[in-house]
């Protein structure tokens, strides 16, 4: 790529979005336009063309996704469906038709089967159905791939594919209604020290395993696989590092400083038991591996939110 370059990047302002946005900037990126919602609705086709029209990028980098936790799947799956498949069939389409050299799609884990073999290698993604709460999300996202390869297969188009795992970090949603298991348990852990709760609940029993990945560290991969990769085979972006929530909800306890008890609503769902990433080919294809360990991570998040936490005090009221 040429620092010249015109790149779009779909949620661009959003959390891994802005990551993403700062990542080239510091590499010397300056042609970068980020469309706001409010100005551009990528589920209209009308929009996408405005956008291409108005940005005339060379390069588009996909972020953009109607996405939650287990309780926002849940409730959600007709919207997730629609709403992730829409954007990233009609912004890839007219990528190729607008002669856009590179396009980047950024899936999820929750594309894998539910009980897909431990460390999810990148050809186990067809070897089953995904996890049922958040299936219709990661089908959605998993028929961006579909329609990559295909292009890659008829027009010669460049897309690629890209698998990261849980992403955590500062910037993170901490909305208890929609937010992933890192910034509630987060938020829970606080909030319960600061009123002095002797307990607090979580869904499931504890079992589950995940892996987690920097927001920073996700955009470095990104940004490398946009500037180095030009293949048609998906590939993970991960740490292998796994670990229990039970684990997790001990280590987020002990850092902000709870001492009360952890209780499990086990009527609650677990979700998919087991998820960590072989992450071989994103080393072997352009050069990424993590740099941020867990505990650091969750420490930097943690910082973040106490400092930022007023505001989403004056949110929920609001």
């Amino acid at each position: 790529m040429a620092k010249d370059e015109r790149v779009v990047v779909t949620g661009g302002a959003g959390f891994l979005g802005s990551a993403v946005v700062d990542k080239l900037r510091v590499r010397g990126y300056e042609n970068i336009f980020v469309p706001r919602s409010q100005d551009y609705d990528l589920r209209k086709e009308a929009m996408i063309v405005r956008l291409y029209k108005d940005a005339q990028p060379q390069i588009v980098v996909h972020l953009a996704a109607v996405v939650g936790g287990i309780g926002a799947n849940r409730a959600n799956p007709g919207r997730f469906f629609y709403d992730n498949a829409v954007m990233g069939i009609q912004l890839m389409e007219y990528a190729r038709r607008f002669g856009i050299d590179k396009f980047i799609a950024v899936g999820t884990i929750c594309a894998y089967p539910k009980f897909a073999p431990v460390p999810f290698k990148e050809e186990e993604l067809w070897n089953g159905y995904p996890e049922e709460t958040n299936a219709p999300y990661g089908l959605a996202k998993k028929m961006i791939l579909v329609q990559a390869q295909a292009y890659r297969a008829q027009y010669g188009f460049n897309a690629i594919y890209l698998l990261p795992v849980n992403l955590y970090g500062p910037g993170d949603n901490f909305d208890l209604e929609t937010s992933h298991v890192i910034p509630a348990l987060i938020r829970k852990c606080v909030e319960a020290k600061a009123n002095n709760d002797k307990r607090i609940i979580l869904w499931g029993d504890g079992s589950p395993t995940r892996e987690f990945l920097y927001v920073e560290d996700a955009a470095e991969g990104i940004v490398l696989a946009t500037e180095r990769y030009n293949g048609s085979e998906p590939v993970n972006l991960g740490t292998a590092e796994e670990i229990s929530i039970l684990s997790l909800a001990q280590m987020i306890a002990a850092e902000v400083g709870f001492s009360g008890s952890i209780v499990w609503d086990t009527t609650k769902p677990n979700g998919q038991p087991r998820r960590c990433l072989d992450v071989s080919r994103a080393q072997q294809y352009f050069g990424f591996r993590a740099q941020h360990g867990l505990h650091e991570g969750i420490a930097k998040t943690l910082a973040w939110f106490l400092t930022h936490r007023a505001q989403h005090r004056e949110a929920a009221v609001t």
